[in-house]
């Protein structure tokens, strides 16, 4: 694998789990109202994991039969990238809360909740199939293969982010409520710079 393609993506998925959404709203909750917040987190990470499984699979096929859908994809994943770093950008500055989903009572329960909250969630499933192809590379493992290894990178990043949003819960609504908003912002500025040098970068590879 190209290393570099895995830092670059690894900054990107970073920064897609540090802006907050309905995932951050849903850990809230779970830190807020659940006895241990480890079944929501855990259920959340376990339906990216289903996720990237089957998005993996699937656009490894296609970028295996038809090299050139990798640049493709890579062309509307830069260009989705740059869309959500402005919409972060233009839109309202806001704080988010807690979610009003009900939890459940039994750990079982919140699992499949959170579990639910990610692997239904349209944004997130656009966002890694925008993604996920277009940080592979033609050289070394498989395209299936990368695509679950990197994926695995967000996975992880989601599960140290939310515990840590939902276990520090009170602490951020009551002494930051805008913190939320610095980071989206922030966010958006970098999400910007990277969809574009990545745009750069295949354009200049076709001229």
């Amino acid at each position: 694998m190209d290393m570099s393609l895995v830092l670059q993506f690894w900054v990107v998925a970073l920064l897609l789990a540090l802006t907050p959404g309905a995932d951050w709203a849903y850990a809230i909750g779970a830190g807020l109202r659940a006895p241990s917040v480890a079944p929501s987190v855990l259920g959340m990470a376990f339906g990216y994991a289903v996720v990237v499984c089957i998005i993996a699979v699937g656009a490894g096929a296609l970028v295996t039969q038809y090299p050139m859908s990798l640049t493709v994809l890579t062309i509307a994943g830069s260009a989705y990238l740059i869309y959500l770093g402005v919409n972060t950008l233009v839109s309202k500055a806001g704080q988010v809360s807690a979610s009003d989903a009900p939890l459940g009572h039994a750990p079982a329960a919140q699992f499949f909740r959170g579990a639910g909250v990610s692997g239904i969630n349209p944004k997130g499933l656009l966002l890694l199939l925008a993604l996920l192809p277009q940080f592979t590379s033609t050289a070394g493992w498989p395209s299936a293969a990368q695509m679950l290894f990197l994926g695995g990178l967000h996975v992880v990043n989601c599960l140290y982010i939310y515990f840590a949003v939902a276990l520090l819960a009170r602490r951020i609504l009551r002494s930051q409520p805008r913190a939320s908003a610095v980071v989206a912002r922030a966010s958006g500025v970098i999400m910007v710079l990277i969809g574009l040098g990545i745009l750069v970068e295949k354009a200049a590879e076709l001229l």
